[in-house]
């Protein structure tokens, strides 16, 4: 499955250190993932990916009053890998 998510903490200005912090949670948890400007998307099986999310909304909610937090997911039994493949896949139909 894939997940799509953005969590923001309010009043904030700039969230680079709070990007930062995902980053750092993602690369422990060796799940595929790619940063977007307005999201993150992260690859694996469910109960990995949404521990992984509660991970990251905790610590936030640890020096933030107050946070907003999208989550859109996308789940293909058997499928791997889509985070690539739905990429190549468009940029294969482009070249014809």
């Amino acid at each position: 499955m894939i997940a799509q998510f953005t969590i923001w903490a309010y009043g904030k200005e700039h969230h680079s250190e709070d990007i930062a912090e995902i980053s750092r949670l993602i690369k422990e948890s060796e799940l595929h993932f790619e940063f977007h400007s307005m999201a993150t998307n992260i690859e694996g099986e469910w109960d990995q990916v949404m521990d992984l999310i509660k991970r990251y909304r905790d610590k936030l909610l640890e020096t933030n009053h107050r946070i907003g937090l999208n989550i859109m997911i996308d789940e293909k039994k058997g499928a791997t890998n889509q985070i690539v493949y739905k990429k190549e896949s468009v940029k294969e139909k482009l070249r014809k």
